[in-house]
């Protein structure tokens, strides 16, 4: 069985040596983690935040993780994870509460398939996320299974001893002139031989070889039950190209999303690499925002206001109309249409610092925000920390009319957290 070697947000990585701060790493891990770094820094911008790569007296060459979370599993089955860093007001040794976070956040991305899972089922800190993965990939298929598989229509001709469909007399004629017992014919045949349960068939497969989780594993076998009569995939980007997505397949949506993920290593994001087989990596600050925004929505009276995440709705400037503004979210006021503007900052602030952390260009946003929403309140929302004290009151005031409250949000208390800050 293969290694997972795991890390936190900028925790670093070094190769057969032990040095305070850093975990060790084999060689060769390191180097395809190495070549895996640089090859997307030539390809990709995100790949610029992804790790860096630097030199230390006496250590040798570093490799330090940024702002992404998730995991990287090498073709030889290790994996490397990365975890949000997460204040340590909790023991977490285990790494167990950053994985639920992860899942937690996860659920909330648009356009994702991560909703099915559900993390009291199952013991996330004996899995590393990439088993974690493999967990959301066999619920959704269970759901699939439990809804029935999707069938289709396939056209048969055959020469048979009874008469089914249409008869195809050119083809009568010339193979049944002395056999009139005999029908040539052609009908349609019901069957859940299609292009989507081909490519779940395989993708179970391989997953069975894969998953180093005895649960995935068991639960697999059991979904591969239900799939017998169905033959994998022999081509997949043909059989990719044939996936319908209309309203009677909606529920294998997700389930193709995972597919191409493990078969065809296709990530949520531009990431690639030979030494790579899948490279499943999140940036905080789109999962934080996600996840925010949900529980605000959840939370908030329907009633009485409206919740825009990303909201496009008015530019820096009107003539000519450009530069954008996009906040993280704008709550309004349904009786006198009154903006609340929020953006939320993954950055771990500290009272040691003299403006605590909060950058000068975030003040320029959230100033600009104010001023063209005419905003009654404007928020930068930080996750706490054991440096900031979550009931400290922190706020600056430019003397114009515009003042920007900090509030931060307890991952560990959350519902407090978004209740406190919907008291306008």
């Amino acid at each position: 069985m293969k290694p997972t070697y795991r890390i936190t947000e900028y925790g670093s990585f070094v190769a057969d040596k032990n040095v305070d701060g850093a975990k060790y790493i084999p060689q060769k891990t390191f180097d395809e983690l190495k070549k895996f770094i640089l090859l997307n820094r030539d390809n990709s911008d995100d790949g610029l935040e992804l790790m860096g790569i630097s030199y230390k007296k006496g250590v040798g060459e570093v490799v330090t993780a940024r702002n992404y979370v998730g995991m990287i599993s090498m073709k030889d089955g290790t994996t490397v994870e990365i975890l949000p860093k997460i204040c340590s007001k909790i023991d977490d040794e285990d790494g167990s509460e950053a994985k639920k976070l992860i899942v937690k956040m996860l659920k909330t991305l648009r356009k994702s398939p991560f909703k099915n899972i559900q993390t009291s089922t199952v013991n996330i800190a004996k899995m590393d996320i990439f088993e974690i993965f493999i967990r959301m990939f066999v619920e959704e298929i269970f759901t699939i299974v439990k809804h029935g598989l999707k069938c289709t229509y396939d056209t048969v001709e055959e020469n048979s001893n009874r008469f089914k469909g249409k008869m195809l007399f050119s083809k009568q004629i010339k193979y049944n002139f002395a056999h009139k017992e005999r029908s040539y014919v052609e009908y349609d045949e019901f069957n859940t031989n299609r292009p989507e349960n081909r490519l779940i068939k395989s993708t179970l497969s391989l997953l069975y070889r894969q998953t180093k989780s005895s649960k995935n594993k068991t639960d697999i076998k059991t979904l591969l039950n239900a799939f017998s009569e169905i033959p994998e995939s022999v081509d997949y980007d043909t059989d990719f190209s044939k996936c319908i997505s209309d309203r009677n397949t909606k529920d294998y949506s997700r389930a193709m999303i995972w597919c191409r993920i493990f078969l065809k290593g296709k990530s949520f994001t531009s990431f690639a690499g030979n030494d790579v087989a899948y490279a499943l990596l999140f940036p905080m600050e789109t999962l934080f925002e996600s996840y925010i925004a949900c529980l605000i929505k959840k939370q908030i009276n329907s009633d009485e206001y409206t919740v825009s995440a990303q909201d496009k709705t008015h530019h820096l400037f009107e003539k000519p109309e450009i530069f954008s503004l996009r906040p993280d979210i704008v709550i309004t006021r349904k009786s006198d249409n009154t903006f609340f503007v929020m953006d939320t900052k993954w950055k771990l602030l500290n009272d040691a610092l003299p403006t605590y952390g909060v950058s000068q260009s975030d003040m320029y946003q959230m100033y600009a925000y104010q001023k063209k929403y005419k905003a009654e309140n404007v928020t930068l929302i930080y996750p706490s920390t054991d440096a900031v004290p979550d009931s400290q009151e922190i706020s600056f005031d430019s003397g114009d009319g515009v003042k920007v409250n900090v509030k931060f949000v307890d991952l560990f208390d959350v519902k407090t957290s978004i209740k406190n800050l919907l008291q306008f």
